[in-house]
């Protein structure tokens, strides 16, 4: 039988949310005020879109987006990649010599300070420009290698998790039948770790488009991401398009973490009358 929360419990539950989203909600609010004065409602007027006009007429925001953007998914799809091979090795491979010193190397990203993380791929990347010329100043690949140097830490644990549940059964029957390890691994092992690295690479994602202290080190004139630019804008002052702006980004996140989880529920449901359909014709 199903308890019901103590009244202690669902008010500090209440006033948790509260302290989350309450803030987001007032932004969303006031993205639509017509005042330029972003903390004083404007009740002479009706709430307005003119900021989000402005806000897509601003090709500095724009061009910042799309860089974003791009070393984003660069960064997410290459750390994901990385990251599950290196889950594979440290499940699969036992207590291989020099496993202490790579998952060392592997978290190490995780605890670091960021300051120190950005100040020693800038030192890295000065000689490496003056050793062999590559790469030739700072952009969008400096920040894009950045990325992924910190991105792969986290997407590494959360595929590790799922790969140290998995029922090797079933790569063991599939052996057994005469498949080879590399279509063993493509059409059994990453359709069942299939939501895990999904999971991972939009934890890269978002934290490589969310990062401004390692990418103020590693970036140059002509590479300013999204995070760097709204910063700069908010030292001088919030203006209203960057509500509007953070606006568009909050509902962007929300319908692709809804299109996500439908995506998995769906993919779940599936394997689950797969697995029925399965059990049935045993029977």
């Amino acid at each position: 039988m199903n308890k019901r929360l103590s009244p202690f419990v669902l008010t500090m539950m209440c006033f948790g949310f509260a302290f989350l989203y309450v803030p987001i909600v007032l932004m969303v609010i006031y993205s639509f005020n017509a005042s330029r004065l972003v903390t004083v409602w404007d009740s002479a007027h009706s709430p307005t879109l003119k900021w989000y006009a402005e806000l897509l007429a601003n090709g500095e925001i724009l061009d910042a987006a799309r860089l974003s953007f791009r070393v984003a998914a660069v960064n997410a799809t290459g750390s994901t990649i990385l990251a599950t091979m290196a889950a594979f090795c440290l499940v699969r491979f036992g207590n291989f010599r020099g496993r202490s010193l790579f998952i060392g190397l592997t978290t190490a990203p995780m605890v670091l300070p960021e300051v120190i993380t950005g100040l020693s791929m800038l030192l890295l990347f000065v000689a490496m420009e003056q050793t062999f010329g590559w790469p030739a100043g700072r952009g969008a690949t400096t920040i894009t290698i950045a990325h992924m140097t910190f991105c792969m830490a986290y997407a590494t644990v959360v595929v590790q998790a799922r790969l140290s549940t998995f029922d090797r059964s079933l790569e063991e029957a599939a052996l057994d039948l005469g498949a080879r390890p590399m279509k063993v691994f493509l059409v059994i092992t990453l359709p069942i770790i299939a939501p895990s690295v999904v999971s991972a690479w939009l934890l890269a994602f978002i934290l490589s488009w969310d990062d401004l202290v390692i990418t103020s080190f590693v970036s140059g004139p002509g590479s300013t991401t999204l995070p760097q630019l709204i910063f700069s804008k908010v030292r001088l002052g919030v203006s209203p398009d960057i509500n509007a702006l953070a606006t568009l980004l909050v509902l962007t996140v929300t319908v692709a973490v809804i299109g996500v989880g439908l995506g998995l529920q769906r993919r779940e449901r599936r394997l689950e009358l797969e697995a029925e359909a399965a059990r049935e014709g045993l029977a």
